[in-house]
């Protein structure tokens, strides 16, 4: 059996269908978000490319799966030799909820640690995703989902969230981090997950729940085309400047 009090512990063989840790990618595609995106070129290479790599270079996983119903990313999974699997197409809709193709993929693919790495961040790296799972076990959580933290002034429907209107302004270093979600990872405990889901009818928030801040790059989501300009900018200067230095104006040495 696992060693569940290991931070990291090793994916468990048990027969040839049931795999201790899978990290599906995700395509979505419905006409609202999908599959058109995930091939969309970023400095010369499909979108979905960047999560697969960045899962394959974290080494943590029995399997690498592309979750879809398309043939075109069933092409995308063998052109960089990863698993597929073809989901529904009723779970292809712009209606259809997280929880339910979280719970096929699992009925269909059984395993103890479910990692969905999301393509529509592509500056995730394989590191990043390692200090995540890390955490996971580290808190012994159920379900994370990554955040990113923002300690700016926050408002919702007009009302103040993180500061007092009625005040004096306060200083941002003096404010309450938000924490948006960023999606570009979320895990499960899969046995956690289906009994909540069937218990329940949903489940993306079972068990002991955990949030992890990832860094400014990662939490990049690309869904329009000036992400896509972005996250194109930050790879080149990333991958042409490893030793980036902040340079500043000539009278800030006066």
């Amino acid at each position: 059996p696992l060693d569940k009090n290991r931070e990291l512990y090793e994916a468990r063989d048990v027969h040839g269908t049931h795999w201790g840790r899978l990290c599906p990618i995700e395509t979505p595609d419905g006409p609202q978000c999908g599959l058109v995106k995930n091939l969309a070129l970023l400095d010369g290479k499909p979108l979905i490319y960047y999560s697969i790599q960045a899962a394959k270079e974290a080494h943590l996983f029995s399997h690498i799966i592309i979750n879809s119903e398309s043939t075109v990313s069933e092409q995308i999974a063998r052109r960089y030799d990863v698993k597929f699997y073809k989901r529904s197409s009723e779970l292809a809709t712009s209606q259809t909820k997280s929880d339910f193709v979280v719970y096929d993929f699992i009925k269909h693919n059984p395993c103890d640690i479910l990692v969905w790495v999301n393509p529509t961040s592509p500056l995730q790296t394989g590191e990043e995703i390692k200090q995540v799972v890390e955490y996971f076990f580290r808190e012994q959580l159920d379900s994370l989902i990554t955040v990113k933290e923002e300690q700016v002034h926050c408002i919702y429907k007009g009302k103040s969230i993180n500061f007092k209107s009625d005040d004096i302004f306060d200083q941002t270093q003096d404010l309450t981090p938000v924490n948006p979600f960023v999606y570009s990872l979320m895990m499960w405990r899969t046995d956690t997950f289906k009994k909540t889901f069937e218990a329940k009818g949903h489940a993306f928030f079972c068990g002991k729940v955990g949030y992890y801040p990832v860094n400014k790059f990662s939490s990049i989501i690309i869904k329009r085309k000036e992400d896509l300009m972005l996250a194109e900018s930050v790879l080149k200067i990333r991958n042409n400047n490893k030793n980036y230095e902040v340079l500043y104006d000539e009278i800030a040495h006066e």
